[in-house]
């Protein structure tokens, strides 16, 4: 039964003309991967997107279209483009819109005017261009080309085409990808980006010219009942060029401070918007845009509760709502948001609302907020996913389909590969057996959700395992699996996640008692001094870092690579940006192109690579060299078994998405 104060989530909600069933929406997010070369939908973009509705989210907000691929032509496919084949378009979208509106969604279209200088050169087939001739993103060393007056006017008339193919394929509203993350229509509305003197710069009346005719262009001349919301970033956070501020950090905003921000909105709402779809940030501050797991739950919460105080038409609020309790507090106290907007939150589970409705919020598999198969892999040119849903973008063909014979499985190791493998094979009707010679389940997770940052973690083991209670998974603690078992046993099938183990760190003095590893002081089998050198700049050792600085620790970070986590998998930009800007904040030394050759009682020897030797003073050496592959059981196994399978860091030491993802395919295939 869904708790008493989760009912306003599920409370009706009229945007312009259109009435949302709910106070749910999903966030608009890129869909990379699922776009057709004449700009369309492909079935896999239908299926991700009704998948949500199915789950129960009210209204649907598509991720960015492109409204035409002419003046600042992108390489396709990339964006959705409604006009670049309009009858196509309609005919592919109508058959998104018409199997939403069966579960009762409601679905809006976003449209973009293009992505100005923060457009990659590598996705561009013409010059960048911007309202002013500023530097790329990117490539600072390209200066964008500035857009001529007539083709901004251009820009503006062709929304009267995006809206008529919008209204003909279905779709109940439309949002303007407008102020927000510092794309092209929000550079023109801020002094920092905007430098023009025609009728679209100046004063701030000027810069919102652009936004205001669109506005106009669409409620005039196509319907004016057609609902047009506007996303919208309250505060952009920018320091300097490629600069961006932190939550707690005082600096001087350059781009668009909260005072002008709730004048804009105020302007706006007057011009005939219909809501705000509000948020913070842009490509300087990336994390701010899209906030990685070191941002708070609810980050935007303070922003847009002095924007509810200034406008009256409806506001939605994303910003790491994912947590019921907290969505359903913003809706009930009603000082901040009408509608909360879940993105990644639906990625990693479509299911939301219908499980808090139904009052089984512990069955909700939470986001991480790592973003490495959402933001991570558009940003790489790779289809756009969830880590810790693998089917989230390809919900038909990774379905988890009842096996025709059920067989006896047997699964070694309880971190997350074991646990991904066990869910999926018991769900698909086999008879599984997990076993973990430790006393618990979650492996390397368990350490890894230990700093606070980091908590999703543990809601993610939490949900593992409940879900292998409720799918009749038979787990097997303190077990250390040996042939003998397995033959003993009998199993038909096999599947070896040993996991890994922390790299030693072979110098001399390295056994003295100041030396521990980071998975033992993680785990609380040892404790910190006040002065730490973590040996290893990889995520693991800059998280680490970062944890004990935030415990007014005076921490260093040595690596022998020339800048920090450049080995391994790559990080989200957001994320990893925020990380490092975090470990400047805390004032972490960092010394980069360096290594240890030798522990002392009072800190290490550092040996560059000039061989310059040198002396760091520490009461505490932290060992974070990364992991390496526990696979010696499966040696044996895979020659007296032949369904026998090696998946997760036993395989190949990579992350949490990929061990999840791979035991996943294995498990749906058995």
């Amino acid at each position: 039964m869904m708790h008493k104060d989760r009912e306003m989530l599920f409370e009706p909600i009229r945007i312009g003309s259109v009435m949302i069933p709910n106070r749910i929406a999903m966030a608009p997010m890129g869909i990379i991967g699922m776009v057709t070369k004449d700009g369309c939908y492909t079935e896999r973009a239908v299926e991700y997107y009704v998948e949500r509705a199915r789950g129960g989210t009210g209204l649907i907000i598509t991720g960015a279209v492109k409204l035409e691929n002419e003046i600042e032509k992108l390489k396709m496919p990339t964006f959705p483009c409604i006009t670049l084949n309009p009858l196509h378009f309609i005919t592919r979208a109508a058959e998104l819109t018409e199997r939403v509106h069966a579960y009762g969604s409601k679905i809006f279209i976003q449209v973009t005017a293009g992505l100005g200088h923060n457009a990659h050169p590598i996705m561009l087939d013409c010059h960048p261009v911007a309202p002013s001739a500023i530097p790329n993103y990117w490539e600072p060393s390209v200066t964008c080309r500035e857009l001529a007056t007539e083709e901004v006017e251009r820009l503006v008339a062709r929304f009267i085409e995006a809206a008529e193919i919008a209204i003909a394929a279905g779709f109940d509203g439309m949002e303007i990808h407008a102020m927000h993350e510092g794309y092209l229509l929000d550079q023109f509305t801020m002094s920092f980006f905007n430098r023009r003197t025609d009728k679209y710069g100046g004063d701030l009346e000027g810069r919102l010219t652009f936004p205001i005719e669109i506005l106009k262009v669409i409620k005039t001349k196509v319907d004016k009942n057609f609902p047009v919301i506007l996303r919208f970033s309250v505060k952009s956070y920018i320091k300097g060029w490629n600069q961006g501020g932190l939550p707690e950090e005082e600096f001087e905003e350059k781009g668009r401070d909260l005072k002008e921000g709730l004048i804009a909105a105020k302007m706006l709402e007057e011009a005939g918007y219909d809501g705000f779809n509000a948020d913070a940030g842009s490509y300087e501050a990336w994390y701010w845009a899209h906030p990685p797991n070191y941002m708070k739950h609810g980050c935007y919460i303070d922003l847009i509760e002095k924007l509810k105080e200034t406008v009256n038409v409806p506001i939605l609020m994303a910003g790491r709502m994912e947590l019921p309790n907290l969505a359903a507090q913003v809706l009930n106290e009603g000082k901040t948001a009408d509608v909360i907007v879940l993105g990644r939150g639906l990625l990693a589970d479509p299911e939301w609302p219908n499980k808090v409705k139904e009052g089984e919020e512990e069955r909700i598999r939470p986001c991480l907020g790592c973003q490495d198969g959402c933001l991570g892999r558009i940003f790489e040119g790779k289809p756009l996913s969830c880590a810790v849903n693998p089917a989230c973008g390809r919900e038909k063909e990774m379905a988890l389909i009842p096996a025709q014979k059920s067989k006896k499985v047997s699964i070694i190791g309880g971190g997350l590969a074991g646990m991904e493998s066990a869910r999926g094979a018991a769900l698909r009707g086999h008879d599984v057996t997990l076993y973990e010679k430790s006393g618990q389940l979650g492996g390397h997770i368990i350490e890894a959700s230990v700093p606070e940052f980091k908590n999703d973690e543990e809601r993610l083991l939490d949900w593992y395992k409940g879900e292998l209670q409720r799918a009749g998974v038979t787990v097997k603690l303190n077990t250390e699996v040996t042939l003998d078992l397995l033959k003993q046993e009998e199993p038909e099938v096999v599947i070896v996640a040993t996991g890994s183990t922390p790299r030693d760190l072979n110098v001399p003095g390295v056994k003295k008692n100041n030396v521990i590893k980071a998975e033992d002081l993680l785990l609380g089998k040892g404790n910190a001094g006040q002065n730490v050198l973590v040996v290893g700049g990889g995520l693991v050792g800059c998280e680490t870092a970062l944890w004990l600085a935030q415990q007014g620790k005076s921490v260093t970070i040595v690596e022998m690579l020339d800048e920090l986590m450049a080995a391994g998998m790559p990080q989200c930009h957001a994320n990893k940006s925020m990380l490092l800007d975090l470990l400047k904040f805390h004032k972490v030394n960092i010394i980069t192109g360096a290594t240890v050759s030798e522990v002392t009682s009072e800190g290490a020897v550092l040996l560059d690579k000039t061989f310059t030797r040198s002396d760091v003073k520490a009461d505490t050496i932290v060992i974070a060299i990364g992991l390496k592959e526990e696979n010696k059981l499966y040696d044996s196994v895979r020659k007296e078994f032949p369904n026998a399978y090696l998946i997760g860091d036993a395989m190949k030491v990579r992350n949490f998405m990929f061990t999840i993802w791979d035991a996943f395919e294995v498990a749906r295939n058995i």
